[in-house]
């Protein structure tokens, strides 16, 4: 089974750069997006009924902002649009499928950037689904998303340079640790340990082409279901957003 997870940065922006043609040509089982930047009715009518798939979204309070939505070839057997906390599904920024195998969530984390009242909303948004998906710890989830934040100095290209700037402070890297102590595994570091494997570069420096980037895009798994782990990659020449997508195969 082929899942793949793709911040796009505006569902309507990437739909008019060829997001038709990508999807179909990836075959994926299961295909994640995040930062769709609208509602149902606002995504292009011939992408929300990809022949063979079922659709699901959420979106935010706010119009134009956050968003996630997922298509599924295997329909679910339960989906929510959030984690049971009013604070933070307002943002529309999760996504939870259980299957019969497993238990999917598409998360876009919050970006801690904008101001000190959003970097703590990020961390508090980190501590209360740390604490959430303890009551799955027996199942096998796969979590994927934008994390917006790198985990080691291996996942970004300049590290030194951004110890102080959100998305690699000390206190958001801690948060990263707990999902491992929590008992996940980070799927693509579980067969690729090396550097210059980046998931986001910044449009306004033209930062890609010299692969100046952050690897702020994950798949976490159940480390107790790491054998049912066959592949995990960066699909780094797709193009179309400011980030690339990832993608695991399972089971």
């Amino acid at each position: 089974m082929k899942i793949i997870s793709w911040n796009v940065n505006g569902i309507r922006a990437v739909y008019k750069k060829g997001f038709a043609g990508w999807f179909k040509n990836e075959n994926a089982d299961i295909v994640c997006v995040q930062e769709t930047k609208a509602d149902k009715t606002q995504f292009p009518k011939d992408i929300t009924e990809f022949e063979g798939y079922n659709f699901y979204c959420s979106s935010a309070e706010k119009k134009g902002y956050s968003g996630v939505a997922v298509w599924s070839r295997i329909k679910p057997e339960f989906v929510n649009t959030g984690i049971e906390n009013k604070r933070f599904d307002g943002e529309g920024r999760i996504l939870r499928l259980d299957f019969k195998d497993f238990i999917l969530f598409n998360i876009y984390f919050p970006n801690g950037g904008a101001s000190l009242e959003r970097l703590r909303y990020k961390m508090e948004f980190y501590d209360y689904l740390i604490g959430y998906l303890k009551q799955f710890e027996n199942k096998t989830v796969v979590m994927c998303g934008d994390y917006n934040t790198a985990h080691f100095p291996v996942d970004l290209a300049r590290p030194k340079q951004n110890e102080k700037v959100s998305g690699f402070m000390p206190e958001e890297r801690e948060k990263l640790d707990a999902f491992i102590t929590a008992g996940y595994a980070d799927a693509f570091r579980h067969f690729n340990k090396e550097p210059g494997n980046y998931t986001w570069w910044d449009y306004k420096t033209a930062a890609r082409s010299r692969n100046v980037g952050w690897r702020l895009d994950y798949f976490f798994i159940s480390r107790h279901s790491l054998k049912h782990l066959k592949s995990a990659g960066i699909e780094n020449k797709v193009f179309g957003s400011d980030h690339c997508p990832v993608s695991i195969e399972i089971f």
